[in-house]
């Protein structure tokens, strides 16, 4: 009897060692799971941080040329468009007032939801809250337009009536406010803060010269965004009928001097757009991408302090022609690329469900607190003791 009782604690406290001196698969509260500490990730070439620092950084190998000495902008920044990595920036993250630079990531936003082929009637009401001052392309209420005509009116005439009627047809003002908000963080633009989509000076409203290149770089890849940002000028219908064709026009240009070269300064070789902007409070800002012997380079500038309206694009343009000058004799400070989501807890494996060694109701991770494993061990160090008494 002694020796059957003593086989049954010699399991226990067989089964109590084996579980303190293991960590196990153990399902944790719903609601709370607790993951495996996981390998840290390869160190990145390039220190996330160093934009964040104030200042002007580059990392120029032997033979680079040097960084124009004409750029006055508060903020800005040159990168190439294909690896997201940034060539050189000064103060990126600075926030300031983005004017219509910001209707780059409210055509990110919207045009997957509202594609050129469609036909909207305008209505008063789209039209009662446009901003006094704002730039328009000349919408009219009962006209009905193609939805390509009011994303040409966004792009090349910078209409704040566009964008308010184009925010309406998306779900209304507030809606695409939250939805360019999150599209921002999810791009990792984490300087912008959206409270009028069409960049109209509002209190709070900011982004970065880091952001707005985010923007214009993923506007790029998608062809139909990409097409309008390169657009110099269209015809704009005056005068529709009921399907939105036109029944008279009128000629629009880009607002972007580097894609029109209006006011002598020559349209830049190989501009693909992307966007301008000016208010009083934003001052002059620019994103602008050009594609030379098969790279393309964004640049953004950010409220130039000297050297009148077209100093942002003669900035710009210094910036550009330095960035594919640099080409291989700079390493970079930065990266256009959203940082990598946060590891997903691990799961146990299929098998070890299939056992029934856990309860599949509950989220199920790896591992065990220091605590429960010390635990554990006590409570397995106990049994193989009163084993060691019953054998005696």
């Amino acid at each position: 009897m002694s020796i059957r009782s003593s086989g049954r604690r010699t399991g226990a406290g067989a089964a109590a060692l084996a579980i303190g001196a293991s960590v196990l698969l153990v399902p944790t509260a719903a609601g709370s799971p607790r993951a495996e500490p996981l390998p840290p990730r390869p160190a990145s070439a390039v220190d996330a941080s160093l934009l964040h620092r104030s200042g002007t950084h580059v990392r120029a190998r032997q033979g680079a040329p040097a960084l124009p000495d004409d750029v006055s902008a508060l903020s800005w920044l040159v990168a190439d468009a294909g690896t997201g990595a940034v060539l050189a920036a000064h103060d990126a993250h600075r926030r300031l007032p983005p004017a219509s630079t910001l209707k780059t990531l409210f055509a990110l936003t919207a045009l997957p939801h509202l594609p050129g082929s469609g036909r909207h009637t305008v209505t008063d009401a789209e039209l009662d809250e446009v901003p006094e001052g704002s730039s328009t392309v000349g919408l009219s209420a009962d006209h009905t337009y193609r939805v390509a005509d009011l994303w040409r009116g966004v792009f090349l005439s910078s209409g704040n009536d566009a964008v308010h009627v184009l925010a309406e047809m998306n779900g209304g003002w507030d809606v695409t406010s939250a939805q360019m908000q999150a599209k921002a963080r999810a791009l990792g633009a984490r300087d912008t803060t959206v409270v009028s989509p069409d960049g109209f000076d509002a209190d709070g409203q900011a982004s970065s010269a880091y952001d707005l290149a985010v923007f214009g770089r993923t506007g790029l890849a998608d062809p139909a965004f990409a097409e309008y940002a390169a657009t110099a000028d269209a015809q704009f219908p005056g005068g529709t009928h009921t399907d939105g064709t036109p029944t008279w026009t009128y000629g629009i240009e880009n607002t972007n001097r580097l894609v029109t070269g209006q006011d002598g300064l020559g349209r830049y070789p190989g501009i693909i757009g992307v966007k301008n902007g000016y208010t009083s409070q934003a001052g002059f800002t620019l994103i602008a991408a050009a594609r030379r012997d098969g790279r393309t380079l964004v640049a953004t500038v950010m409220n130039p302090q000297w050297g009148g309206a077209n100093a942002v694009y003669e900035e710009a343009r210094s910036l550009l022609d330095w960035g594919f000058a640099a080409a291989g004799h700079v390493d970079p400070v930065g990266s256009l690329d959203p940082p990598a989501p946060p590891d997903a807890p691990r799961t146990v494996a299929a098998d070890v469900v299939a056992a029934g060694r856990v309860d599949v109701g509950r989220p199920v991770v790896y591992g065990l607190s220091a605590a429960v494993v010390a635990a554990l061990a006590a409570l397995g160090g106990a049994a193989v003791l009163r084993h060691r008494r019953g054998l005696r």
